[in-house]
């Protein structure tokens, strides 16, 4: 009778005293390519803007990808990680520049058409569906040479890539993710918070925001037309949206302009049923151009031909999520930073979290669990979305240590808050822990892991954390905080 009551109550009961998680319900790991591959010029592969840059200006960033986690050795190795957890799935990315060493399809490599095809078949071997993100930040040098992401060419290259990945992969990859957190590629990319390190967010971030979003389309058209009656997969672009609430009563106007730029900017001309920009925002950035003397919008508009290109592009929302932030009108005079985290120059709004939030290790991480519930329900009422999956999700640490209880507490509450997101009606049908391993994060001090590497191991040793035996505990009973881990 107890049990009953709770069920009724929506908190259901596993083998410990956690939610529980519907059965079909499926549990991953990602990784990308960037950050743990290594081997940046072995065999053919081409090099990448990351490999170029950190190799010019290596005093920028504590290490490089040059080594890593040597997945590209250690591939194996990482499949049997992905078994001993007893994943469901693994989300990792293919370098563009293993693949087609020119950025081209001129140009195929043997060897990282061979390495792909050995990990995709390692992993279904044991069981495990291989997740494939076609562009996890890093971008062949020879296209960023020619304007990278601001090339509207940048739209085709992407789209022959994805073809050329389609045409090898897709009979045994069911679920593709173009793009990875846009918001990062552009508006951290040229404002000088990542590489390609461009100064320019007057322009960069609203070029490159655009031309994204239609190399997604592009793709993704792409596969609807030559491959999904083939193969009946699924494809998507992958967004990072921290949770935005208003800080007082009086910051909810501000608070929905924050989230149509942040999340609507790029969410909107995919999933609306108007298609392109969110008006609103649109028409505000427009009158800043205006005032500011250009005469074309610095956000570009997208033509109508454009607009139903991108719209409908997508098989379910792939979200990437990690904390939550309060939104409120900058005072006169103020300085708004530079990052997405800590406000909106162009719109006067200012972005911070609440001081009774529990804080990580970094500026950008607090644990605010509930904000990824409000989020959940705000996208699905937003766009009526019929599933969303939760494609990045993690603690991140400064600590190496094995027995990270912060990990596991952090995964326990936002799970626990994906469980009741479900009781509400939000179909969610996946969640990614990011990461499988420790690996390279603009430097290796981020200890994302479930498992933590040595990195001054010429061997790159990979050993279970807690967080390891936690969340492969919770894949197995499907409780947010089971017995005996």
């Amino acid at each position: 009778m107890f049990n009953i009551v709770l069920i009724l109550f929506g908190v259901l009961v596993g083998s410990g005293y956690g939610a529980q998680l519907p059965p079909g319900f499926k549990f991953g790991a990602g990784t990308s390519a960037l950050q743990i591959e290594g081997g940046w010029n072995a065999s053919d592969r081409g090099e990448s803007n990351w490999d170029r840059y950190l190799h010019l200006f290596p005093d920028t960033i504590d290490g490089n990808g040059d080594v890593a986690c040597d997945s590209y050795h250690l591939w194996r190795r990482d499949v049997q990680m992905c078994e001993e957890v007893g994943l469901d799935m693994y989300r990792f990315s293919i370098a563009w520049s293993r693949l087609l060493p020119t950025g081209l399809p001129n140009y195929i490599s043997e060897d990282g058409k061979n390495y792909y095809n050995n990990l995709i078949d390692g992993l279904l071997e044991k069981g495990i569906e291989p997740v494939v993100t076609l562009n996890h930040f890093d971008l062949p040098q020879r296209l960023q040479y020619l304007g990278g992401w601001t090339n509207p060419l940048i739209s085709d290259w992407f789209a022959e890539y994805a073809r050329v990945a389609f045409s090898l992969y897709a009979d045994r990859v069911k679920i593709w993710l173009t793009v990875n957190e846009p918001q990062i590629l552009c508006d951290s990319g040229y404002n000088n918070g990542t590489v390609p390190y461009i100064n320019d967010p007057k322009f960069g971030r609203y070029i490159c925001s655009k031309n994204v979003l239609l190399a997604h389309a592009k793709a993704y058209r792409i596969y609807d037309k030559d491959f999904r009656h083939l193969y009946h997969g699924k494809v998507t672009i992958v967004f990072l949206f921290l949770w935005l609430a208003p800080a007082t009563e009086n910051d909810t106007e501000v608070t929905n302009l924050a989230r149509q730029y942040i999340e609507g900017r790029y969410g909107h001309p995919v999933y609306s049923k108007e298609g392109g920009w969110p008006k609103e925002l649109e028409e505000i950035l427009a009158n800043n151009s205006r005032n500011e003397g250009y005469v074309q919008p610095r956000l570009p508009p997208f033509t109508e031909e454009e607009k139903e290109l991108v719209k409908g592009t997508f098989d379910f929302y792939a979200l990437n999520h990690y904390s939550s932030l309060l939104v409120r009108k900058a005072k006169p005079g103020e300085a708004i930073g530079k990052t997405l985290v800590d406000g909106i120059e162009e719109l006067g709004i200012v972005l911070e979290a609440d001081p009774s939030w529990e804080k990580g290790d970094i500026k950008w991480l607090t644990v605010h669990p509930e904000g990824l519930r409000q989020q959940l329900n705000y996208l699905k009422n937003t766009y009526n979305l019929s599933e969303i999956m939760i494609t990045e999700n993690g603690f991140f640490s400064s600590n190496a240590s094995l027995n990270d209880v912060r990990t596991v507490n952090y995964t326990r509450k936002y799970l626990e808050q994906v469980a009741l997101a479900i009781q509400d009606g939000v179909n969610v049908t996946a969640y990614f822990h990011w990461s499988l391993m420790d690996n390279f994060d603009k430097g290796y001090d981020a200890k994302f892991g479930l498992y933590a590497v040595d990195f001054t191991d010429a061997n790159r040793t990979r050993t279970p954390r807690l967080s390891s035996r936690y969340y492969s505990k919770v894949i197995k009973t499907h409780c947010t905080d089971p017995e005996d881990y």
